[in-house]
């Protein structure tokens, strides 16, 4: 691959694409490893830039994992977007909201490990500016998942809506390091199937938070 390292973009639109190749770049090599294991060096190489000038478009590797988590939530809500409230009861429109979570989470791995890493390592080497930009682009998926979550279950109201989104997010974080045990845990359970069923299921264990959580604020209300 060509070093583009002597060509500086000058322009926003070449500054604008060589962002995207950036992150591009890093998305494809977290289907290889994950995010504790993507190094700025490793990126550079890949994207074929000198470090200096991966940092003249964002100023850490956290930085541009950061963009890499607003560009992968978005991805994950266009997705969604298209999906139509079903009919039935509460419950089963509850269900089928809880499904559609829970698999096209599990769909998206860079998504998920993003996730679970935000906010003990992808947070903790940035600026306030950038900071301040992360969480107001974060703040604006969540009323779009918010809104998402109202045309399924319009019973909820905005609040319980943001309440149900909140908790899937959470219950994402913790449970996706939990279903991706490191080889010594699989051996473990290998060699005591009893302790088998203290494996983590994302999709089921995000599927049923879902379904625990909506039941519950609707019967708030009731």
């Amino acid at each position: 691959m060509r070093d583009m390292s002597f060509q500086r973009a000058r322009t926003d639109e070449q500054r604008g694409e060589r962002r995207r190749q950036i992150l591009a770049t890093a998305a494809a090599m977290l289907i290889e490893v994950p995010v504790a294991d993507l190094t700025l060096t490793a990126l550079s190489r890949r994207v074929c830039l000198a470090k200096a000038n991966v940092l003249r478009y964002f100023e850490s590797r956290e930085a541009v994992l950061l963009a890499l988590l607003e560009a992968e939530i978005a991805d994950w809500i266009a997705d969604l977007e298209p999906v139509a409230a079903s009919n039935g009861s509460v419950r089963e429109r509850g269900d089928r909201l809880a499904e559609l979570l829970a698999t096209s989470l599990a769909r998206r791995p860079v998504l998920c490990d993003l996730i679970s890493a935000q906010a003990t390592v992808l947070e903790r080497n940035i600026s306030a500016e950038t900071a301040l930009q992360h969480k107001r682009a974060v703040h604006g998926h969540l009323g779009m998942l918010v809104r998402l979550a109202g045309r399924h279950l319009p019973e909820l109201g905005d609040e319980d809506a943001a309440a149900l989104m909140q908790t899937v997010m959470l219950v994402a974080v913790a449970a996706w390091p939990g279903s991706r045990p490191p080889q010594a845990v699989l051996d473990a359970y290998a060699a005591d199937p009893a302790l088998a069923v203290m494996c983590v299921d994302f999709t089921e264990v995000v599927r049923r938070a879902v379904e625990v959580t909506a039941s519950g604020l609707l019967a708030r209300e009731s």
